[in-house]
């Protein structure tokens, strides 16, 4: 049992022994609606694979592991406790305008942490701009931005903007405060976490960054395999033939159509498959960049929308691939409703525009396409369903203590 509620059931049964009949009133559970356990569940201290820690990759690769790429902030370091209260104000329907709708409700943990429908649904019925992006190992995301056009500059930052979204949440900063502030489980767990039972948005930020920060997937098949080899490229005893094909497709340089080697690895990078990482010269403001959905932006700038740098134009934020295989559908607008299709972009409908990099257009301006073979598609598939992490995503720690 954690101090804060052990104390808490302490001070209730002193009052009790001090009063007389007459005075005695039961006291009020202010867990009641919560499933807590009473130890904390570790979210501080997960146990990371090497393959995180260390990087196995070829010289050629030029990666660091992903633990080089944390965006966890100094000041902001999860503790047990700090995630327990992100948990749940993560999952909390209360704070929001009408009490319907949670961070959760558009980041469901049965779909990697994001939404089945193309747009999410907010409070008052109305639809997001963009498709719901998975979270799962949003830590690794080396330069820290949040959102598909990474508007937000700090995951502190990002967690607290749909609360105040006309369309997710519907609340403001100083309404959001007062409605946790009213709620009986709220001043305990900010005690707990914070050394007073003081509410303020800045300590709700702060502990919903390290709920989202504990999100990491380490025991997906692919984990799980590759805890048996020294080296990511080489094949995996754990898989199939043609997981371990997939594997290496999405691991070796492929002659595109252009001319140019590219692989899939260059933009989901690491072993936490995260990025990219910026490699072109030039005076970039991201590490995202345009997959060729568009050969022209138009209503959706993506990136240039927060920086406002016209080499942003159509460059969208990569989640990890983590849970890829379960969270349809894809793209930033949904467009994609299964992972054969966005294999199909990539095989050959990559589109030219202007801000593609090396290697999906080459010096002379030319396309490239990754022209894979139905067998080589299917392989793809099949390696990418490694991915699914289903022990974290059922893990207790990650899932509504409301229920």
């Amino acid at each position: 049992m954690n101090k804060t509620i052990a104390t808490l059931i302490l001070g209730a049964a002193v009052l009790i022994a001090t009063c007389s009949k007459d005075d005695i009133e039961i006291p009020v559970d202010p867990f009641a609606e919560l499933n807590l356990p009473e130890q904390h569940f570790n979210y501080a201290n997960i146990q990371l694979p090497i393959h995180y820690t260390t990087n196995r990759f070829p010289a050629q690769f030029q990666f660091q592991p992903a633990i080089e790429y944390d965006n966890t902030p100094i000041d902001n370091q999860i503790t047990d406790a700090g995630a327990t209260l992100g948990r749940v104000l993560f999952y909390d329907k209360k704070l929001s305008a009408n009490g319907t709708v949670s961070c959760a409700s558009c980041h469901k943990a049965e779909h990697g942490f994001s939404d089945p429908e193309i747009l999410s649904e907010g409070f008052d019925g109305e639809h997001t701009r963009r498709h719901s992006m998975g979270i799962v190992n949003a830590r690794f995301y080396a330069d820290g931005q949040f959102f598909w056009d990474e508007r937000a500059e700090t995951l502190e930052e990002q967690v607290l903007m749909p609360f105040q979204d006309d369309v997710e949440m519907g609340l403001t900063i100083s309404a959001l405060v007062n409605i946790a502030s009213e709620q009986t489980y709220y001043p305990p767990l900010f005690e707990d976490t914070f050394g007073d039972e003081t509410i303020t948005s800045d300590r709700i930020s702060r502990a919903l960054a390290q709920f989202v920060r504990s999100l990491v997937s380490t025991t997906s098949k692919y984990d799980q395999a590759r805890s048996e080899v020294q080296s990511p490229i080489t094949d995996f005893p754990g898989f199939t033939a043609l997981e371990n094909q997939g594997k290496r497709l999405f691991y070796l340089p492929r002659l595109l159509t252009n001319g140019v080697n590219g692989n899939c690895v260059s933009c989901h990078q690491t072993e936490a498959f995260v990025g990219p990482l910026p490699s072109n010269p030039g005076p970039l403001t991201t590490f995202a960049t345009s997959n060729g959905l568009d050969a022209m932006s138009t209503t959706d700038l993506g990136v240039n929308e927060a920086t406002g740098n016209t080499r942003d134009i159509g460059k969208f934020k990569f989640p990890s691939l983590k849970n890829i295989a379960i969270r349809p559908p894809y793209m930033h607008d949904g467009r994609f409703a299964t992972l054969e299709e966005v294999i199909d972009h990539y095989s050959s409908g990559i589109q030219n525009h202007p801000n593609l990099i090396t290697p999906l257009v080459n010096s002379d301006g030319e396309v490239g396409q990754f022209n894979f073979t139905q067998e080589e598609k299917d392989a793809l598939v099949a390696f990418l369903n490694t991915l699914t992490d289903s022990q974290m995503l059922a893990d207790e720690k990650y899932s509504d203590p409301f229920e």
